[in-house]
């Protein structure tokens, strides 16, 4: 049986209005080590305004968001100092973006991508920076070769595979995703995927994962939130909730998959 203590990531009552405008109303939901839960809905839903509130991208109007830390245990992140909470960011958090522009540095090297995550924690030894940044590319099915090249001689989806071993580089135990695969080709979308799946078995990464193709969600996902005009209206196991949805808004989405 899973207790408190075994809770990574517990988010309470978490709320964000825009005026008198919703983004995201009264969600509630824990996340276990090694669990992906994915967080799916139409545009405007307000599964990323979710997602950025969760990783402290966007504070909420209400509500809490308590991280399992390794040496204090359950802490508010929004209680936190702003240089503790930046460090969680760099170290124990990644967050992969749907464009990997968003997520690199597109000007410095793609070993310098790697190996500058590695330096905002405190590694100063060059060699040991660059072999490190070699097994990464290696990891994302990067020839080591391109460890010199810029990110703007990548292909995109090879951009995106830069960004996700930028984010792995430190470790991290909790990986926020926003459409990771949004924009690619469908062969590039299928090898990210396989990628992502192996990563997430391999070292036993727990996944907040925002998309709204249900195919992804089903292929990554252990769990499933289905939003709505800015509430979460239906939660439960993945193939149980795209199997027998029960709220006709999930009904609705399944259906438009099936159709096309």
């Amino acid at each position: 049986m899973k207790t408190q203590n075994d809770t990574l990531l517990e988010v309470q009552d978490l709320t964000l209005m825009y005026g008198d405008r919703i983004g995201c109303e009264d969600i509630s939901f824990k996340l276990w080590p090694g669990e992906v839960l994915g967080i799916v809905g139409e545009s405007g839903s307000g599964k990323s305004t979710l997602l950025n509130c969760i990783s402290a991208h966007q504070k909420p109007t209400r509500g809490t968001v308590s991280y399992n830390t390794r040496l204090e245990g359950m802490k508010s992140v929004y209680g936190m100092i702003e240089p503790e909470r930046r460090l969680l960011m760099r170290t124990d958090w990644a967050f992969v973006h749907q464009s990997a522009r968003d997520g690199l540095r597109m000007n410095v090297s793609a070993g310098a991508n790697i190996g500058e995550r590695l330096m905002a924690i405190g590694n100063r030894h060059y060699g040991d920076i660059r072999q490190n940044a070699e097994t990464w590319l290696e990891k994302v099915e990067i020839s080591a070769e391109r460890l010199d090249d810029l990110p703007t001689t990548f292909s995109g989806g090879m951009q995106q595979r830069l960004q996700i071993a930028r984010n792995l580089v430190t470790g991290p135990r909790l990986v926020f995703m926003d459409e990771p695969t949004g924009g690619l080709d469908v062969s590039v979308q299928a090898r990210l995927l396989d990628l992502l799946r192996g990563l997430v078995r391999t070292f036993g990464l727990s996944v907040v994962l925002v998309t709204h193709d249900l195919a992804v969600a089903r292929l990554l996902s252990n769990r499933l939130m289905v939003m709505q005009k800015g509430r979460v209206i239906e939660h439960g196991l993945t193939d149980q909730v795209l199997d027998d949805p029960q709220h006709a808004y999930t009904q609705l989405l399944v259906s438009s998959i099936l159709q096309t």
